[in-house]
This record gives C-alpha cells, structure tokens and sequence, in this order.
C-alpha cells in the first residue's frame, strides 16, 4: 500500500515554495481576468510582482464581511468566480448568507488527499454523514472520495435510525461526518442490537475531537483522524498517523494553498510558531480567492511530520479571530443572535455559551429580559433553531449578571480533555 497520495507530499519544502509563487503571478492575472470582483479588489496590483511571501503580504485581506458585503452588491458571489465554473456545477449557500460555488474537475475541494491520510483507499465504502443540505460540508468529502475511488453513501444528517439500517446492510469501511455524530450512530447501532463494526477509519471535520473522544473510539476499534476545512476553500490542512494509528503532532497544510498566519485584524504575518489568524491563497481558477481571511487562529508547528508528508504543519484550530463559533459543523455568528433580540424586544441582552454536554456540542442562551417583561422562552428558542438551525435551550438570567465584556457567543469547550 503506497504511503502517500501523490509525489507533490514529498517534495523539498524550498521546490514546494518555488513552485507555488512561480504559478502565482500567472493566475492571478488569469483570474483578474476572469472575475470582475477580484479585478476591482485588486486594482492597480501588478500580478507579475508577487512572487515571494513578503510581495503576498502587501495585498489586502480578504475577510467574511469583505465577501458578504460584494456579494450582496454584486449577487450572488462578488464577481469573484470564472462564469466558466457555473456551467453544470454546484452553488451553495452557508449561514452569512455566504455563496459558495463549486471548482471544476474531480475533487474540487482537495480533499482526496485528507481522506488517503486516514488510510481510505479505491474500493472502500463511505459512509458521508456531513450534510448535503444547502452548504458543501458533505460534497466537500463526497467529491474526494469518488474521485479516489470509493463508493459513497449520502447519508446526511438525522435520521439515525435509518442510518444504522443502512450502514448495517452496506457495511461501510470509513465514515466521514462530525467528530460526535459517529458516537451518536454507535452507541444507537448498540441500542438497537446492531453491528456497525465494519466502519474502522474516519475522517471528521465541522468541529473539534477532542482527545477523550479519540480515545474512545480508538477503544472502538475506529482509527479517527481530523481535517481543518472550510465552505470557501475546502481542505486547508489534514493529520496524519502512524502505523498503529496514533495521530502525529498538528496538521499538515494541503497542496495548491499559501497559508500565511496573521496577526488578527491586520495582514501582517506573525513570525512560526506564533499565534493568528489563518489567511489563505488558494490556486483555485474557478473561485480565486487570495489572501481569504478564515477567521481561524492557529500557529506553525516546526519540523516536518513523522510521517514523511514535508508540508508544513499548523498546531490546528485554535480558536476564532472573532466571535463566529462553530457548532455542531455549522458556524453561529454573533449576527444571528441579534436578530433573535430584534424578533423579542422583551430581550435587553443576550450571550450564548456553546459547551459540551457528553460527548456532544450544546448551546444555551441566556437572556435578560425587560422589568416585568415575562418572556416566551419557548418562542424565543424556536426563534435561536430557526435562525441558527440548531436546536438550543433558553434560560433567564437576572438583569445586569451576563458579563459586560463584548461577548455575545462565549465558547466555554474544554479542548484538552
């Protein structure tokens, strides 16, 4: 079995830089071209001078109110995708609203290579519990595994029952979904009297797995390992193990990307090793996104990975450069929660605290209300599931106790245990 996906894993570190600012300067000129958006973002940039990290730097960044506020000018993506991608592809829409258009060809997302990782390979059966509704979680994995392939069921989210049914007759070997929704199918499949030990590997992303849930499913006999990817780009950066499975130290950068990490709130990148936000390149020509700002902190791991692979390696997720909090693999932004004040004017204030309950991503909201006022909690949480599209409690807190520091989401997650 060979140990790696493709020859560009292995490269020198020096012929990988070499190759990604030698095709830079090519692309973006192909894509100002070709997108009006990035033209006008872009205007007055020579693409035959960016040739090295320190000539990247100078470009702006682009973060998620950039692109929320071009693409509500100029619907539905800015001007920022090649109308040559749009033919017989894939549009999707994640919570923002954000549009996200499909790449061409096979594996648009780069996601085979994180699935090979784990020790999936042709012929396996997938089971893609990420969902296929509206946003491109599931899609994402579901290309890479087909084009590495694989036969893939689409199951989606929910269900569960129906799930295991599935799963119990087709007898995937992997499973691709959410770091605790795999717990939630096994620990039913046991309710339920049935036999879901064919799944041995699976590759999660949407959310943090925790060391207390790898351990476990190691003791399951499931070799779990994650990827860092997001509705923009696709897969930013994958683990990898060793041959007893334990995973090796942080993640390895995928191919065709420039990461660089930034100092929040600036373009300014951070010396390795230091934190910041996590800014991305992708050589990507039907949707050419440079300097894209995730959001995501993290910080350059030195050395090279164990296994062999020579990118380089982050320390992974490491927190938010804002307040977005993802929950469950979908993202809740500090805007949705004002829109459920302005749906209940009886709410003065309001803070979410995402946590954990077991082994699964919870939400409360806590809210203070108007003297005298006697609020609908229940309305108010169909308000927070209709908004988020996650389920959560509601719960009053006296008038002047939630914490006046800014806060409107507090991620209280344990990710060390």
């Amino acid at each position: 079995m060979p140990d790696f996906f493709d020859d560009l894993e292995i490269r020198e570190p020096q012929q990988r830089e070499q190759d990604l600012f030698s095709a830079l300067p090519g692309f973006l000129a192909q894509a100002i071209g070709k997108a009006e958006g990035l033209a006008k973002w872009l205007q007055g940039i020579d693409p035959a001078k960016i040739t090295s990290r320190q000539a990247l730097a100078t470009l702006p960044v682009l973060r998620k109110p950039d692109l929320m506020a071009m693409q509500a000018a100029n619907p539905p993506f800015g001007g920022l995708a090649d109308p040559d991608a749009l033919r017989g592809n894939h549009v999707f829409m994640s919570p923002g609203p954000v549009w996200e258009p499909q790449g061409f060809g096979a594996d648009p997302w780069q996601s085979a290579r994180s699935l090979f990782a784990v020790g999936i390979r042709p012929g396996d059966i997938v089971h893609n519990a990420f969902s296929y509704h509206m946003t491109p979680g599931a899609f994402i994995l579901d290309e890479g595994a087909r084009a590495l392939g694989c036969l893939v069921f689409p199951a989606g989210v929910g269900n569960t029952e129906t799930q295991i049914e599935a799963a119990a007759t087709l007898r995937p070997s992997a499973f691709a979904g959410t770091p605790d929704y795999l717990k939630v199918l096994l620990d039913k499949a046991e309710d339920m009297g049935r036999d879901l030990s064919s799944i041995k590997r699976a590759l999660v992303s949407g959310g943090a797995l925790f060391p207390s849930l790898r351990d476990e499913y190691a003791k399951r006999g499931v070799h779990v390992l994650q990827a860092f990817a997001t509705a923009d780009i696709g897969i930013i950066a994958y683990e990898s193990a060793d041959a007893n499975g334990q995973p090796h130290p942080g993640m390895i950068l995928n191919e065709n990307l420039i990461v660089e990490i930034v100092r929040p709130g600036t373009g300014d990148p951070v010396a390795d090793g230091d934190v910041g936000e996590i800014v991305v390149t992708s050589l990507n020509p039907a949707y050419p996104l440079v300097r894209f700002g995730t959001g995501d902190m993290s910080a350059v791991l030195e050395g090279r990975s164990p296994c062999g692979r020579t990118g380089t390696r982050i320390k992974g997720w490491m927190g938010r450069a804002d307040q977005r909090t993802k929950v469950k693999g979908m993202f809740v932004d500090p805007k949705q929660i004002a829109a459920v004040l302005e749906r209940h004017k009886d709410v003065t204030r309001a803070r979410l605290v995402v946590a954990r309950d077991g082994d699964q991503d919870a939400m409360t909201l806590h809210v203070e209300c108007a003297e005298g006022a006697k609020p609908d909690l229940d309305a108010i949480a169909t308000s927070l599931s209709d908004l988020t599209k996650l389920k959560g409690k509601v719960v009053t807190a006296e008038t002047g106790s939630l914490p006046n520091d800014g806060k409107i989401i507090a991620d209280e997650r344990d990710y060390d245990s």
